[in-house]
């Protein structure tokens, strides 16, 4: 199975969900998941330094051994494909993908090795909060679902979503990225 073999891999990690929903075969899972592995350690063949760059808080649909939904969160668009090329032969043909980017300033749509990835943008708070909002699912919806099963929920929605993002260039959509800056009076005091 996909997840195992990601999770057997080390692609896995802060893991929230992963199993199978109520549905045989299809299988869910939120947690980060790892785009730039951290380098290997002195002397070592197999432990690694922490990764170098996530797709944060993703949620996955995997079906078939197919990713056929992916929402998450990417720092900044130029992590995007590099999601691409590491998972591309497992990314399903009709793959629904919606992916919050902090560092674009409106939504967009950019097609990559045949996949439609509709781009919002990130202001602050929980991705899993936002794409319900976004989603337009109630959270009676998910009332006494298991996890698994609230991320199959997600999918569902997402596959009658529509959006008016104009669908760019991957080129075109780097020209509309900027700078984040931080601010550093989050966290603990």
């Amino acid at each position: 199975m996909l997840l195992e073999t990601y999770q057997a891999q080390g692609l896995l990690t802060v893991t929230l969900v992963n199993g199978q929903t109520s549905t045989a075969g299809v299988y869910a899972y939120r947690g980060d998941l790892v785009l730039k592995e951290g380098a290997l350690r002195e002397g070592t063949t197999h432990d690694r330094k922490p990764p170098e760059a996530l797709f944060i808080h993703s949620a996955l649909i995997i079906e078939n051994d197919k990713i056929k939904f992916i929402n998450g969160l990417l720092p900044k668009l130029d992590l995007l494909p590099v999601f691409v090329e590491k998972y591309q032969a497992d990314i399903a043909s009709d793959c629904v993908a919606i992916v919050y980017v902090e560092n674009i300033a409106k939504s967009l749509q950019v097609e990559l090795a045949g996949v439609t990835y509709i781009l919002l943008p990130y202001k602050e708070g929980l991705v899993w909060n936002e794409i319900l909002e976004e989603l337009y699912i109630e959270k009676s919806e998910l009332k006494n679902q298991s996890a698994e099963d609230k991320v199959a929920i997600a999918y569902a929605a997402a596959k009658t979503y529509k959006t008016k993002a104009p669908l760019v260039t991957y080129e075109e959509a780097q020209a509309n990225t900027f700078v984040v800056v931080k601010d550093a009076s989050v966290g603990a005091i």
